[in-house]
């Protein structure tokens, strides 16, 4: 099974992409992809949003999708026969973590706590989303476990913004962060895609 970090192929930014149309969704895609992104989440928080996920596979075929906010086997069944190219849940559960184990994609569990992580770790997930991140803890908590948790690797998300990633990317234990800030939503709905682009540009300096 490839890991998450190994689909990432060394892109730091997980860029988050909340659609209420399919255009809109292919839109933020391509801002995104014409920043040189190669890998986007769809957070699956609309009634478009699966529909946005198959549109940007069909029409930007360079870029990964993956489907996140999969909280259970019914909408983890419903991304993968969108064609998701990895799962990204903002918790975890023994049932969902169970329904995970059988994924033929890359996942990536989100938890919150130390009794998440190791939860997720005893169902073979090192890498893992720490999620909120800001309310969860932050960098100093991602920092903490770092000792006691030596195999895991993180993907903060959840108040991360511009001026707080360095904080989580400067540690070991994080390979990546996720965030809304690339692509806000006044920009989506002034359709103004540049703005996009270029945090994204900016983001993966």
């Amino acid at each position: 099974m490839t890991r998450f970090s190994e689909l990432m192929s060394g892109q730091t930014l997980l860029p988050i992409i909340q659609a209420d149309t399919p255009e809109q969704g292919v839109q933020i895609a391509k801002a995104m992809a014409n920043a040189g992104l190669t890998l986007v989440e769809v957070v699956l928080r609309t009634e478009a949003s699966l529909d946005a996920l198959k549109a940007i596979k069909e029409q930007v075929p360079e870029l990964k999708v993956g489907a996140g906010t999969v909280i259970n086997e019914t909408i983890l069944q419903q991304a993968i026969d969108a064609g998701s190219d990895f799962i990204v849940t903002p918790a975890v559960s023994p049932k969902l973590l169970s329904a995970l184990t059988k994924c033929n994609v890359p996942v990536l569990p989100g938890v919150s706590n130390t009794g998440d992580i190791l939860m997720a770790l005893e169902y073979g997930f090192k890498e893992q989303k720490l999620f909120p991140a800001s309310l969860a803890g932050g960098a100093p908590f991602v920092s903490a476990v770092s000792s006691v948790f030596r195999e895991v690797s993180f993907c903060p998300t959840g108040g991360v913004s511009e001026q707080n990633k360095m904080d989580y990317l400067s540690l070991n234990n994080v390979f990546a962060v996720g965030g809304t800030w690339v692509a806000k939503k006044e920009w989506v709905k002034e359709q103004n895609w540049q703005a996009i682009t270029d945090s994204c540009i900016e983001a993966i300096k």
